[in-house]
């Protein structure tokens, strides 16, 4: 399996018929497409809430300063998230 590098650079963003929407039955944020849905949890949704033309970076710093954690060890969380999100094909990198 080939690993994909995530700069700070990087532009994540919802794949294409992609959604992300809150379920009020489930009270959760989920990502919603074509061939199902996936309930996330609040560290995902913190980050996909930003993926709007931020990059990675971007992302980083704005957790690491709303939640006042060190960003160094916040970057490898993000990275991971994103990483798992891509290889499932719900985010794309620009």
């Amino acid at each position: 399996m080939r690993t994909t590098i995530i700069s700070d650079s990087t532009q994540p963003s919802l794949a294409k018929g992609v959604r992300l929407q809150f379920d009020s039955t489930a009270r959760k944020s989920v990502l919603v497409y074509p061939e199902g849905i996936v309930e996330l949890n609040e560290t995902a949704q913190e980050i996909l809430s930003r993926c709007d033309g931020r990059t990675v970076g971007q992302i980083v710093c704005e957790l690491a300063e709303d939640y006042e954690v060190d960003s160094n060890a916040l970057a490898a969380d993000v990275r991971e998230t994103l990483s798992d999100l891509q290889r499932r094909k719900l985010v794309e990198f620009q």
